[in-house]
Protein backbone atom coordinates (compact mmCIF):
# COMPACT_ATOMS: atom_id res chain seq x y z
CA UNK A 1 0.00 0.00 0.00
CA UNK A 2 1.27 3.37 -0.74
CA UNK A 3 1.86 6.06 2.00
CA UNK A 4 -1.57 7.69 2.53
CA UNK A 5 -1.12 11.21 3.62
CA UNK A 6 -1.57 12.20 7.08
CA UNK A 7 -4.79 14.21 6.45
CA UNK A 8 -6.13 10.34 5.18
CA UNK A 9 -5.06 8.32 7.95
CA UNK A 10 -6.63 11.10 10.39
CA UNK A 11 -10.12 10.96 8.40
CA UNK A 12 -9.57 7.23 8.07
CA UNK A 13 -9.38 6.73 11.88
CA UNK A 14 -13.08 7.83 12.79
CA UNK A 15 -14.42 6.19 9.89
CA UNK A 16 -17.03 3.36 11.64
CA UNK A 17 -18.79 2.85 8.42
CA UNK A 18 -17.36 2.28 4.87
CA UNK A 19 -19.44 2.63 1.67
CA UNK A 20 -18.75 1.11 -1.20
CA UNK A 21 -19.87 1.85 -5.06
CA UNK A 22 -19.86 -1.15 -7.38
CA UNK A 23 -19.28 -0.79 -10.74
CA UNK A 24 -15.73 0.51 -11.01
CA UNK A 25 -15.02 -0.19 -7.30
CA UNK A 26 -15.60 -3.75 -6.39
CA UNK A 27 -15.42 -4.50 -9.89
CA UNK A 28 -13.29 -2.56 -13.13
CA UNK A 29 -16.71 -0.82 -14.24
CA UNK A 30 -17.01 -3.36 -17.10
CA UNK A 31 -20.56 -4.71 -17.81
CA UNK A 32 -21.14 -8.12 -19.03
CA UNK A 33 -24.30 -9.60 -20.28
CA UNK A 34 -25.09 -12.88 -20.94
CA UNK A 35 -27.16 -13.86 -24.47
CA UNK A 36 -30.89 -13.56 -22.04
CA UNK A 37 -29.86 -10.33 -21.46
CA UNK A 38 -28.51 -10.76 -17.45
CA UNK A 39 -25.98 -8.52 -16.09
CA UNK A 40 -23.11 -10.75 -15.06
CA UNK A 41 -20.19 -9.02 -12.86
CA UNK A 42 -16.07 -10.31 -11.63
CA UNK A 43 -15.42 -9.51 -8.05
CA UNK A 44 -12.08 -10.25 -6.77
CA UNK A 45 -11.54 -12.87 -3.79
CA UNK A 46 -8.80 -10.23 -2.52
CA UNK A 47 -11.46 -7.33 -2.18
CA UNK A 48 -13.87 -9.71 -0.66
CA UNK A 49 -11.55 -11.19 1.94
CA UNK A 50 -10.78 -7.42 2.66
CA UNK A 51 -14.32 -6.36 3.61
CA UNK A 52 -14.02 -9.55 5.36
CA UNK A 53 -11.35 -8.16 8.08
CA UNK A 54 -12.69 -4.43 8.04
CA UNK A 55 -16.00 -6.01 9.41
CA UNK A 56 -13.84 -8.34 11.75
CA UNK A 57 -12.27 -4.87 12.52
CA UNK A 58 -15.22 -3.14 13.59
CA UNK A 59 -15.58 -1.06 10.87
CA UNK A 60 -19.01 -1.93 8.76
CA UNK A 61 -18.89 -2.27 5.18
CA UNK A 62 -21.94 -1.09 3.16
CA UNK A 63 -22.64 -0.97 -0.52
CA UNK A 64 -24.34 1.93 -2.43
CA UNK A 65 -25.07 1.68 -5.94
CA UNK A 66 -27.04 3.04 -8.75
CA UNK A 67 -27.75 -0.17 -10.45
CA UNK A 68 -29.27 -3.03 -9.20
CA UNK A 69 -28.25 -6.38 -9.30
CA UNK A 70 -28.68 -10.20 -7.63
CA UNK A 71 -24.87 -10.42 -8.81
CA UNK A 72 -24.25 -7.96 -6.19
CA UNK A 73 -26.71 -8.83 -3.53
CA UNK A 74 -25.15 -12.41 -3.86
CA UNK A 75 -21.91 -11.68 -2.96
CA UNK A 76 -22.67 -9.00 0.02
CA UNK A 77 -24.86 -12.20 0.91
CA UNK A 78 -21.52 -14.15 0.76
CA UNK A 79 -19.46 -11.74 2.28
CA UNK A 80 -21.73 -10.97 5.59
CA UNK A 81 -22.47 -7.25 4.24
CA UNK A 82 -25.66 -6.63 6.02
CA UNK A 83 -26.20 -2.96 4.05
CA UNK A 84 -26.87 -3.09 0.10
CA UNK A 85 -28.44 -0.14 -1.14
CA UNK A 86 -28.98 -0.85 -5.02
CA UNK A 87 -31.13 1.02 -7.91
CA UNK A 88 -30.16 3.99 -6.22
CA UNK A 89 -31.06 7.68 -7.98
CA UNK A 90 -29.89 9.53 -5.10
CA UNK A 91 -26.76 8.58 -3.65
CA UNK A 92 -26.98 11.96 -1.43
CA UNK A 93 -30.13 11.68 -0.19
CA UNK A 94 -29.92 7.32 0.36
CA UNK A 95 -26.51 8.63 2.34
CA UNK A 96 -28.55 10.79 4.84
CA UNK A 97 -31.12 8.43 5.65
CA UNK A 98 -28.27 5.74 6.08
CA UNK A 99 -26.12 7.92 8.28
CA UNK A 100 -29.60 8.87 10.60
CA UNK A 101 -30.81 5.50 10.58
CA UNK A 102 -27.40 4.26 12.32
CA UNK A 103 -27.13 7.40 14.02
CA UNK A 104 -23.58 8.02 12.75
CA UNK A 105 -22.31 11.99 11.69
CA UNK A 106 -20.61 12.26 8.19
CA UNK A 107 -17.28 12.21 9.83
CA UNK A 108 -17.65 8.50 10.51
CA UNK A 109 -18.01 7.75 7.31
CA UNK A 110 -16.37 6.38 4.25
CA UNK A 111 -17.31 6.03 0.84
CA UNK A 112 -15.32 4.88 -2.07
CA UNK A 113 -16.60 5.72 -5.63
CA UNK A 114 -15.30 6.16 -9.16
CA UNK A 115 -17.63 8.54 -10.99
CA UNK A 116 -18.62 11.77 -11.19
CA UNK A 117 -21.93 10.51 -9.94
CA UNK A 118 -20.18 9.52 -6.41
CA UNK A 119 -18.68 13.11 -5.78
CA UNK A 120 -21.47 14.55 -4.01
CA UNK A 121 -21.24 11.42 -1.56
CA UNK A 122 -18.08 11.88 -1.42
CA UNK A 123 -17.73 15.08 -0.28
CA UNK A 124 -20.24 14.84 2.31
CA UNK A 125 -18.28 11.48 3.90
CA UNK A 126 -15.32 12.05 6.87
CA UNK A 127 -13.21 9.96 4.33
CA UNK A 128 -13.47 9.94 0.45
CA UNK A 129 -11.66 7.50 -1.79
CA UNK A 130 -11.51 6.91 -5.37
CA UNK A 131 -10.52 4.06 -7.83
CA UNK A 132 -7.18 4.69 -9.69
CA UNK A 133 -9.01 5.01 -12.88
CA UNK A 134 -11.25 7.67 -11.64
CA UNK A 135 -11.62 10.23 -13.71
CA UNK A 136 -9.94 13.82 -12.71
CA UNK A 137 -12.98 15.77 -11.35
CA UNK A 138 -13.48 12.32 -8.67
CA UNK A 139 -9.90 11.91 -8.00
CA UNK A 140 -9.34 15.75 -6.93
CA UNK A 141 -12.58 15.23 -4.34
CA UNK A 142 -11.03 12.29 -2.99
CA UNK A 143 -8.39 11.75 0.46
CA UNK A 144 -7.31 8.59 -0.86
CA UNK A 145 -6.45 7.54 -4.82
CA UNK A 146 -6.24 3.10 -4.76
CA UNK A 147 -3.45 2.35 -6.69
CA UNK A 148 -4.40 -0.64 -7.32
CA UNK A 149 -6.88 -1.18 -9.82
CA UNK A 150 -10.86 -1.25 -9.39
CA UNK A 151 -11.72 -4.63 -9.44
CA UNK A 152 -8.72 -5.99 -8.44
CA UNK A 153 -6.82 -4.71 -4.89
CA UNK A 154 -8.68 -1.52 -5.10
CA UNK A 155 -11.32 -2.05 -2.20
CA UNK A 156 -8.81 -4.58 -0.32
CA UNK A 157 -6.21 -1.57 -0.38
CA UNK A 158 -8.64 0.61 0.97
CA UNK A 159 -9.74 -1.93 3.97
CA UNK A 160 -5.92 -2.15 5.03
CA UNK A 161 -5.82 1.66 4.67
CA UNK A 162 -8.47 1.61 7.30
CA UNK A 163 -7.24 -1.26 9.51
CA UNK A 164 -3.77 0.05 9.22
CA UNK A 165 -5.37 3.85 9.98
CA UNK A 166 -6.88 2.27 13.23
CA UNK A 167 -4.46 0.04 14.72
CA UNK A 168 -6.50 -3.53 13.77
CA UNK A 169 -4.37 -4.28 10.24
CA UNK A 170 -1.81 -6.34 12.26
CA UNK A 171 -4.09 -8.12 14.47
CA UNK A 172 -6.43 -8.79 11.38
CA UNK A 173 -3.16 -10.66 9.66
CA UNK A 174 -2.16 -12.37 12.90
CA UNK A 175 -4.06 -15.99 12.12
CA UNK A 176 -2.57 -15.88 8.92
CA UNK A 177 1.15 -15.24 9.94
CA UNK A 178 1.35 -17.73 12.96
Amino acid sequence: MPNPTLDALNRARRVRLMIFDVDGVLTDGRLYFGAMGELLKAFHSRDGHGLKMLAASGVAPAILSGRDSPAVAARAAELGIGTVLQGIGDKRAALGALLGRLHLDTQAAGYMGDDVVDIGVMRRCGLACASAEAPEPVRRHAHYVAVAPAGAGAVREVCELLMRAQGTLEAALEPYLA
